[in-house]
Order: C-alpha cells, then structure tokens, then sequence
C-alpha cells in the first residue's frame, strides 16, 4: 500500500454497532485503505474474545468490500500507535457521540501526538441517528430481552440473541 493513504479506526466493538459501521463507511472515504483495529482490551470484560469480534466486524465489512471499498480488519493488543505506525497509518480516525467523549478523546489525541506526530487523529461525529448508541447499551438491553433491532445489523443481533441465550443455559 506504498504512497496510498491509511487510516486506523480503533475499538473494541463488543459488539460493533450501527454507529460503528457508520463512522467506517465516512472514514473509508477519507483514505485509500481502512484498517479496523480491535483492540483486544480484556480490562473491559469484554463479550466476545478478540478473534469472535474481528469475525463479527468481518463480516458487517462484507457489503464494503462488494462495493469495491479497501477496509480490513486486525486485531491489536499494543499501544494504539505503535499499531497504527506498524500499518502504515497517517491517520488514526475516532468516533465521537457526544461532548462527554470529547474530552477523553482530545487528551487522547494530544497524547497520540507526542508519541507520533507523523500520524493525525481526525473525529468524526456520529450521526445523529446514531448518537446514542452504544455497544454497552445494546448489550444491557439485548440482555434484557429488549429490541436491539434498531442499533445493530440483523447478523449482530442474532449473534447477541445467541450468546444471552447460552448464559442462561
């Protein structure tokens, strides 16, 4: 990829949701290649290992990959720009909901900064259909037994149904 431009999106996406895969397709636009980072954060507790999250964020990519659109997905366990520099990124791409995030992601990026300045931190805001959603939610809510239908592809929710399912077994 010598001369194109890389971008990083890092998270967690236990599970990626709609605002997720939103911010994906506007950040795709902005680089040659896209590079979905799944940070394997085993501090969070999260849902999913590692590996399941790539699969479930592998397969919402498919549909982009049809299109033509250069985006993968890798999962990473270091710090995010020694990931990014390790890929080639100019451009490390985050997501923002709401202003509660933008403080911790201002520090984050001006910390980022100093590690590297070659590469730039460029936030995107979610959509305002997709402001309030959040994997957190989506899972306390799936849960529950309430309708993630609106915040998460039909795959992720019938991945969610059956991970809830098994606890309960």
């Amino acid at each position: 990829m010598a001369g194109s431009r890389i971008g990083v999106y890092p998270g967690t996406f236990d599970p990626i949701t709609n605002g997720h895969f939103d911010i994906i397709q506007r950040a795709a636009r902005m680089v040659d290649h896209l590079i979905i980072g799944v940070a394997s954060n085993a501090g969070k507790g999260p849902l999913y290992s590692a590996a399941e999250r790539v699969e479930l964020v592998s397969g919402e990519l498919q549909s982009l990959i049809k299109q033509g659109i250069s985006v993968e997905v890798r999962s990473f366990d270091q710090l995010l720009m020694n990931f990014a520099t390790q890929c080639g990124a100019s451009v490390i791409i985050r997501g923002l909901r709401a202003v509660s995030d933008f403080e911790y992601e201002f520090q984050m990026a001006g910390m980022n900064a100093r590690l590297n300045p070659a590469v730039d931190t460029v936030f995107l805001m979610a959509s305002d259909r997709h402001q309030f959603i959040s994997s957190r939610f989506v899972k306390e809510i799936g849960r529950l037994g309430g309708d993630i239908s609106h915040f998460v592809s039909p795959r992720v929710a019938a991945s969610l149904a059956n991970r809830f399912a098994a606890e309960k077994a």
